[in-house]
């Protein structure tokens, strides 16, 4: 029988994911030029909505750190809708159960996620995902007792974007812990390669918003249009 590993245990930094899968990351323009290449202009009222709503989101941070339910509601469901993934053509759904293999069928990493807590475990926080178009993952960290940066969700971000159902075709994500905004991109090939956007901080200015913004929408032009 193949061995059956939970994908949290088994990727717990960026060596072992770029170790397990092959992983070489290309830092070329070029190969990751969705996120800040032939954006989509905003108009004025999406700057509006995005101004009211990192004004919302402020007023709750100010107490203390979010949960990922909160960070759910206030920022990224409203940044999907405004970039247009709840609409058609897209669909949207929460894996309750991502097999990934490895090594040729040697090892299969399992990532589950709880359909009532939709979380997933990391560290000591939590990861909810969402795929959208099964091209689009979200997943959003949430910190239990400090605070997580996005860069503690990438690995198990990258294994997860692996179990792309169409490995011919790039992959991308989102990971926010709310405060910070980073997307990825994956394209399996014969050697899988990755790459990162900058971080974006919508803590810091709502010009970070429109830019993020606009790489969704970006990104949803990019996977519907094959």
């Amino acid at each position: 029988m193949t061995p059956t590993k939970a994908i949290t245990d088994a990727i717990t930094s960026l060596a072992d994911a770029e170790n397990r899968f092959g992983f070489v990351r290309i830092e070329s323009e070029g190969f990751f030029s969705e996120w800040c290449e032939k954006l989509p202009a905003l108009t004025e009222a999406d700057k509006a909505n995005l101004d009211v709503l990192r004004r919302r989101y402020l007023y709750h941070r100010a107490s203390g750190n979010l949960l990922k339910g909160t960070v759910m509601l206030l920022l990224v469901s409203p940044l999907l809708a405004l970039a247009g993934f709840y609409d058609p053509p897209f669909r949207i759904k929460a894996e309750e159960s991502v097999n990934v293999v490895v090594d040729d069928g040697e090892e299969i990493l399992r990532g589950r996620i709880d359909v009532k807590s939709a979380g997933q475990k990391i560290l000591s926080g939590e990861l909810h995902v969402l795929v959208l178009q099964d091209r689009f993952w979200v997943m959003v960290l949430e910190s239990k007792k400090t605070t997580l940066s996005v860069w503690s969700a990438l690995p198990q971000a990258l294994a997860y974007l692996m179990a792309n159902l169409n490995p011919n075709l790039p992959v991308f994500g989102m990971v926010t812990n709310g405060d910070d905004i980073l997307f990825v991109k994956v394209e399996q090939a014969d050697t899988p390669q990755y790459d990162l956007s900058r971080v974006f901080a919508p803590f810091t200015s709502v010009r970070e918003l429109y830019s993020v913004l606009q790489s969704l929408k970006r990104f949803g032009q990019a996977v519907t249009c094959v």
